[in-house]
């Protein structure tokens, strides 16, 4: 074949952040390759993905791109069949570029990324003081949040810093999501995104598992990437080296 390469890497990652839309990190302004990937996202799951909102964060591009280009990358997502909605704050560069295209800034979408970029050395930790007695629980630690009453298509909680339970059906076109551990103790259908800020420790426990999408910290899956012998089973879902695992429990 001439002895070309072949990269197998995505140019574009695509995970979902607190409020289950779409933010799209471009890897590689390959216009074609992006709207192949997308139409691939579209027809395998057009339920979730036609005509969905997505967030382009060009945070892993080596520069921010141009307003022709970035025009070009709207129409060609567009043709794939999502809607580019907002860019994901970066940079000033990034701002000006969100003002020539016509797109609004969003920040919160940037910060589950920043922890993947290399860390600065953080300043030596001064030993601690000898202690006495045993440190409290924080007084503003927050409690899960229970969901007692089914949640319905087009419904959605979010446990915002905390953990969910949801005591009843998940439906289909409904979401549950949480920046921390998710419990089910009903049929989830719909779909279900734990650790919704970042958190890659969080997991999602069903007791009936047929979900449309599940994401833990991003990471995510669709019906049809899910093994037909887990449907219907009680499951948990955690993230093992940047893969999401799905097994049945005992």
């Amino acid at each position: 074949m001439g002895g070309a390469s072949v990269s197998y890497e995505q140019c574009g990652e695509l995970k979902f952040g607190q409020v289950g839309i779409a933010n799209l990190r471009i890897r590689t302004l390959d216009l074609a390759a992006l709207k192949a990937e997308m139409q691939e996202r579209v027809e395998r799951a057009p339920k979730l993905f036609r005509h969905a909102a997505v967030i382009l964060d060009f945070s892993a591009l080596p520069a921010c791109p141009d307003a022709e280009a970035t025009d070009a990358l709207i129409d060609a997502l567009r043709d794939a069949g999502v809607m580019p909605v907002a860019i994901a704050y970066g940079t000033p560069a990034v701002e000006k570029l969100a003002e020539q295209v016509g797109l609004p800034i969003l920040a919160k979408f940037r910060a589950s990324f920043e922890r993947d970029a290399a860390a600065e050395p953080a300043p030596p930790t001064p030993a601690p003081e000898p202690r006495t007695a045993a440190v409290a629980a924080p007084a503003n630690q927050e409690p899960g949040l229970l969901q007692t009453q089914p949640l319905r298509s087009g419904q959605q909680v979010y446990a915002a810093g905390r953990d969910l339970t949801v005591c009843a059906m998940v439906g289909a076109g409904a979401e549950a999501i949480a920046d921390g551990s998710i419990h089910i103790y009903g049929p989830l259908r719909g779909r279900a995104l734990a650790g919704a800020s970042g958190n890659a420790q969080a997991r999602i426990f069903c007791r009936e598992f047929n979900a449309e999408l599940v994401a833990i910290a991003g990471t995510y899956k669709v019906l049809d990437e899910i093994p037909k012998k887990l449907l219907g089973k009680a499951v948990q879902i955690w993230l093992d080296k940047d893969q999401l695992r799905i097994e049945e429990l005992a």
